[in-house]
């Protein structure tokens, strides 16, 4: 007798697996936009700040919030990868450990996309 998990644990677990296949494309994609974003339109108007908070911490923020977004995602994705190796071979599974493997490997390449041009922000003069 197999228990069939129920709607909730399938909608569940499908949400989680494309957060680790998606979360750090997304990610990095805020990142880009609000990092680098911010920093060109500070430095625009002349500003070495946003309202009342420094450049230099808006950036650092927008630098550490996706990379750690990008983590959670490459998580999620080490775990769906880890459930579902062991089980059986039929298409779903398969499908399903693809995505995992694919999630694992693009978060990975975001996270490091995210570091290198985080660094570039911290390393260089805002403006």
């Amino acid at each position: 007798m197999s228990v069939q998990p129920g709607q909730r644990a399938r909608l569940a677990g499908g949400l989680l697996l494309w957060y680790g296949v998606l979360g750090g494309a997304l990610a990095w994609a805020v990142h880009l936009i609000v990092a680098w974003g911010v920093d060109e339109l500070t430095c625009a108007t002349g500003s070495t700040h946003v309202g009342a908070v420094p450049l230099r911490l808006v950036v650092t923020l927008a630098v550490v919030l996706p990379a750690l977004a990008t983590v959670g995602s490459l998580l999620a994705a080490g775990l769906a990868w880890r459930r579902i190796r062991q089980d059986g071979e039929d298409r779903s599974v398969s499908r399903t450990r693809m995505l995992a493997v694919v999630g694992i490997w693009l978060n990975l390449l975001f996270l490091t996309i995210i570091v290198l041009g985080g660094a570039a922000l911290l390393v260089l003069a805002p403006c």
